[in-house]
């Protein structure tokens, strides 16, 4: 049986770029490694695989980000930040304040979807943003009465 929920594995395109990125949002840099490419391609079957990795961790959560950056141009997907699309689709962090949380991502130059929008049934708070290589994340406020 499953222990728990371990990590969550982002490819990126520019490794140093996400960490900073992830370092805004309050993330702290934890193990990274090159990766040996002889088991890189026996764990993904991917001939010629290289690789480097970064894991993140943020002291509200026990669950890992783990940033991989492959050798060779690995491809993007087109539609990777669309939230209509089969397969997993973002990441949603949970905020204490969306309004400075915004604030101070848009001060950094992140841009949203649209602004904070409120889901009526709950009164939770929300917006998306595209982190590194496109990939979709949500902001979510819940009000003190909602079961997160």
């Amino acid at each position: 049986m499953i222990a728990r929920i371990d990590h969550l594995n982002i490819v990126v395109t520019d490794l140093a770029h996400a960490i900073d990125f992830f370092r805004l949002l309050g993330f702290a840099e934890g193990l990274g490694s090159e990766l040996d490419p002889a088991f890189l391609e026996r764990l993904t079957g991917i001939a010629g695989a290289r690789g480097r990795f970064v894991t993140l961790r943020h002291p509200g959560s026990n669950v890992t980000i783990e940033l991989l950056h492959f050798g060779a141009d690995s491809g993007t997907d087109p539609l990777l930040g669309r939230a209509d699309r089969i397969g997993l689709r973002h990441l949603a962090f949970a905020v204490e304040d969306i309004e400075a949380t915004v604030g101070s991502l848009r001060a950094a130059g992140v841009e949203f979807l649209s602004p904070i929008q409120t889901w009526e049934k709950t009164g939770k708070r929300l917006v998306y943003l595209h982190g590194p290589d496109g990939i979709l994340l949500e902001l979510a406020e819940y009000p003190p009465a909602v079961n997160q």
